[in-house]
């Protein structure tokens, strides 16, 4: 295995020791597995040795051979035994894969016992059921192989909303009752209690049981597709107010049951229908406990009368252990490991030649496309981006299509079929869907086609349901493109669009054609009327002063137009020609310098700077922690940490990686002094590094948190010698970390009800802040740590709070939370205390907050996007001072670099951003960042009509245009 690896790395040398972000990017697989696969740490799978080979310009079919005498060396048995036995074998698997357990799977449905209790026991107490779930936490399964089959005799309606639930709900009540579904579509939008009657009428048409105690149970699944498919507002309220009536009416006869993705709470919360009944309805899916993983492995297992060998079993729950959304994943892979069994045994052997925990998904999924042509692969992506939901301040979700509103090529049904025996989508009657939204987060091909396509899918998909309503009213040609709309997607690839989409098109184009002909027509009619008016003119000279103001008012204001759109421009462009993007953006401040073209070019510029200067790797991950002096950076990114030196932010220089013993690090904070970095991992494990050199750092000590949860965030106190750990077991430890190499518990802080999230230091060390998904913050007195004590308890927040800030005096304290808000608190005389000011700018989850080291301003970043400074000065009334933002989508973390107004964010993907918010500075510096100058033509197609004025005159004779 060792000389596997140095082969390896010696391919890579004789390929020009290209980076290993170079590699990913070509072999469309992590930094992490490519490297792991080159360390000789353990054999990687056949699929990402072929990767790696074909990145570096290698021979595939030599290194296949390669592989396979390595394999059959370490596994002691040939590799073509396994391969027969995965090809020839028709037993039916004991595990789902991707897809969620049905009603029929319930024999091979464990592990969830304990919340399939809890939710039968809910719903024969209450008829209102509202399962909240991370994405891949098992509401679909739970509901359908859990709770269904404890409800034996009763009736049951499943379905998913899709983007016109009534009708859905409508044709599937109708085709119960054996009547037509127009009737009963139409009673549903007309009055809330006609679901109601609709149930009772179908009950009392039953001829088995007694028809006045029978119930129906009705499944709504994927709810969160009310917000993401349909459009209409009156008709998801409708729906949303016709269940809940359902349930709650005095006669009822029905019990509902809903399961919906957790990170729509808020949506749910905002649906008048919903906020009263959540309370007393909702009941969250929380991650799996080692125990019931150990049954959801090994049970399946042992009815198939197959063995889990106990190194894959402790490998899997280690894997899986903690993360909310990893059943889907941990279920393929099992099902990966199956089809490579050794006799009746799982090994794991088998688990790592299917590619592990996250790496089974995109291995299967890589080995699909690679076995498709070119043709096959266009359609592949036409088809994959087609059955995904666009997020709007949440993640992408899947959407399900109907099968008329894709093409019947061959590509497309050749690619259906194979993609459908992949397991990667299913096909259910006249609807296609992928299997699970797991295969848009690990399949990093897909994800690299959403960043490139997202505004261009935007378009598609209003024109796709612009089509069905233009077929929908018979070809109504008031539905058709016109004007700014046409324009828009006349620019999309034929090719992306469907024969019914082109005709649409088409059409759209027609009409447009035959109205600029009649506005010709019209305008020769008016040069006629002209010739007899010009014996008007000498009375109209004295209206022509009153006219020239009027013309120069209208063109300033069609200018300053052009300039903010330009602006807007500007950010969307910023990501794809950074250069070109910050040329416009400052142009646009110098035409119209105001405060939207301001936060343009603060915007842009900030976002050109992570990639401009000399090519090489650039930090990514997804935890942060920066030394005090802002000079070195520290990434957590999935079970390593890389070291970086960002003395000069736009040029940062890699100093070191460090591997984390294959255990992500939830979070990493350096001491005040810079020389010891502190963790924690998805292990519950605090590890201490010495980094006074941080090109040898070296770990110094790992002991047991004694968190029963995991560990959510880490603090280190100013003077370098007490850090706090926060969990999701609610509760706060404390350590004593004076001597790094040995660090000692001190306390177990507990009074938390939920989650404990942020934790900070006040910066005197005597209190420590604590926030929870209780929607309080905690101050504790930890003057004397074994005695610490709670001394406030700030309540206001009406919902998770997700992170803590003090102010440099240590009198403020800033909190950021789900409700959309930041909230200032005075805290300067404990354990009296009051809320101040509220930052409420966010559209969504304040993910992140900081405050300046001057203590005037502050920033919030959030699930939107946006990242938000603000002049804090007085503390009651804040002022927003810029708007920034991202186009890359979510930010999760923020933190100052210098006094200056510098500031480190980190996105949801993973990619470190830096802001400047001086604007002098700025200014200053704009001109000397990007090479070349805006060409004419280029200018005239952001800024028509506007004089040719570049922003950086002294460039501009070097323009070829």
């Amino acid at each position: 295995m060792f000389e596997f690896a140095a082969r390896l790395r010696k391919l890579r040398e004789q390929a020009g020791r290209p980076t290993y972000r170079d590699l990913a990017r070509h072999a469309h697989y992590s930094i992490a597995t490519l490297s792991s696969a080159a360390a000789g740490r353990q054999l990687p799978s056949l699929a990402v040795t072929l990767a790696y080979v074909r990145a570096c310009g290698g021979d595939e079919r030599e290194w296949e051979l390669i592989w396979r005498r390595t394999a059959d060396a370490c596994a002691g048995a040939p590799a073509a035994a396994a391969t027969e036995n995965r090809h020839s074998d028709d037993a039916r698997p004991p595990y789902a894969g991707l897809a969620a357990f049905r009603e029929a799977d319930a024999g091979v449905f464990f592990g969830r016992e304990r919340l399939t209790g809890a939710l039968v026991e809910h719903l024969r107490e209450r008829r209102l059921l509202v399962l909240f779930g991370a994405s891949g936490s098992g509401k679909s399964s739970v509901l359908r192989a859990g709770v269904l089959p404890a409800f034996v005799g009763v009736p049951t309606l499943v379905f998913t909303p899709g983007p016109h639930p009534l009708e859905e709900c409508a044709n599937r009540l109708a085709a119960r009752a054996g009547v037509a579904p127009g009737p009963v579509r139409a009673e549903l939008a007309a009055e809330s209690g006609a679901l109601h009657r609709m149930v009772r009428q179908i009950l009392a048409g039953r001829q088995e049981g007694d028809s006045a105690t029978e119930e129906l149970l009705l499944v709504v699944d994927q709810f969160e597709e009310v917000f993401t498919l349909c459009r209409d507002a009156g008709e998801r309220e409708r729906f949303v107010a016709s269940l809940v009536h359902a349930a709650q009416a005095p006669d009822s006869r029905t019990r509902v049951a809903v399961a919906v993705r957790s990170d729509f709470y808020t949506h749910c919360t905002r649906s008048p229908g919903l906020v009263d009944a959540l309370p007393h309805a909702h009941h969250p899916v929380g991650p799996m406990t080692v125990e019931e993983l150990r049954a959801a492995i090994v049970r399946p297992a042992a009815r198939a009368r197959l063995t889990v060998e106990s190194a894959l079993l402790t490998t899997l729950t280690a894997d899986a252990h903690g993360r909310s959304g990893a059943l889907p994943l941990l279920s393929h892979a099992l099902l990966e490991t199956w089809s490579r069994r050794r006799g009746n045994a799982l090994t794991l052997a088998g688990y790592r030649a299917a590619g592990g925990f996250e790496g089974a998904l995109t291995q299967t999924a890589e080995a699909f496309y690679r076995a498709l042509s070119d043709s096959q692969r266009r359609a592949t992506r036409r088809l994959f981006l087609r059955l995904v939901a666009l997020g709007e301040g949440t993640e992408d979700t899947k959407r399900r299509v109907p099968r008329q509103e894709l093409d019947d090529g061959p590509d497309t049904a050749l690619v259906l079929e194979q993609a459908t025996r992949a397991r990667l989508l299913t096909v259910d009657g006249d609807h296609v869907e992928i299997a699970h939204e797991a295969l848009i987060r690990c399949w990093t091909r897909l994800g690299d086609w959403l960043d490139e396509d997202r505004d261009q899918e935007r378009l598609l998909r209003a024109l796709t349901e612009a089509t069905a309503l233009w077929e929908s009213l018979d070809h109504d040609r008031d539905i058709l493109y016109r004007g700014v709309r046409l324009a828009a997607v006349k620019d999309l690839p034929r090719q992306a669009l469907t024969a019914r989409e082109r005709a649409f098109l088409d059409a759209s184009e027609s009409a447009a054609e035959e109205a600029q002909r009649r506005d010709r027509r019209r305008l020769r009619r008016l040069r006629r009327l002209v010739g007899a008016l010009v014996v008007l003119l000498v009375c109209a000279v004295a209206a022509a002063g009153f006219a020239v103001q009027a013309q120069n008012t209208v063109t300033r204001q069609r200018n300053e137009a052009v300039v903010l759109r330009a602006a807007d421009e500007s950010v969307r462009l910023s990501p794809h020609d950074p250069a070109l993007a910050a040329q416009i953006a400052l142009a646009a401040y110098q035409q119209a310098p105001q405060k939207r073209t301001r936060d343009a070019l603060l915007s842009t510029l900030s976002v050109a700077s992570a990639g401009a200067g000399p090519a090489g790797p650039r930090p990514t991950g997804h935890t942060p922690a920066v030394t005090a002096d802002g000079r070195t950076l520290a990434m957590a990114d999935g079970s390593q940490i890389l070291l970086w030196d960002i003395a000069d932010p736009r040029q940062p220089r890699r100093l070191r990686t460090m591997d984390g013993d294959g255990v992500g690090m939830n979070f990493i904070e350096f001491t005040p002094r810079g020389d010891t970095l502190v963790g924690a991992g998805a292990d519950r494990t605090l590890r201490l590094w010495d980094v006074t050199d941080p090109r040898h750092p070296a770990l110094l000590s790992q002991r047991p948190t004694g968190h029963s949860g995991a560990v959510y965030s880490v603090a280190v106190r100013r003077d370098g010698r007490m850090a706090a750990t926060a969990g999701y077991d609610d509760t706060v430890r404390l350590w004593d970390i004076t001597d790094p190499a040995r660090p000692r518990s001190l306390a177990k802080l507990t009074g938390h009800i939920a989650n404990v999230k942020p934790v900070a230091f006040s910066p005197d060390g005597t209190t420590l802040a604590s926030g929870s998904d209780d929607g309080t913050v905690r101050i504790w007195d930890v003057t004397r740590p074994q005695r610490a004590a709670t001394i406030a308890v700030l309540e206001g927040h009406r919902h998770f709070v997700d992170a803590l800030a003090y102010s440099p005096d240590g009198r403020t304290l800033l909190s950021g939370s789900d409700d959309r808000t930041a909230k200032l608190w005075d805290i300067s005389r404990l354990p009296r205390h009051r809320q101040l000011g509220e930052l409420a700018r966010h559209a969504d989850i304040v993910a992140g907050v900081a405050f300046a080291p001057d203590g005037r301003t502050a920033v919030t970043v959030g699930v939107d996007g946006a990242v938000n400074t603000w002049d804090v000065t007085d503390r009651a009334h804040p002022a927003p001072l810029a708007f920034l933002t991202n186009p890359g989508g979510s930010v999760k973390e923020v933190r100052y670099l210098t006094a200056d107004g510098t500031i480190l964010t980190v996105t949801a993907h993973r990619s470190v951003q830096v802001w400047y918010t001086d604007l002098d500075r700025v200014l200053a510096a704009a001109c000397d960042r990007f090479h070349g100058t805006i060409s004419r033509a280029r200018w005239a197609r952001h800024f028509p009509r506007l004089d040719y004025a570049p922003p950086c005159p002294r460039r501009a004779a070097a323009d070829p245009a």
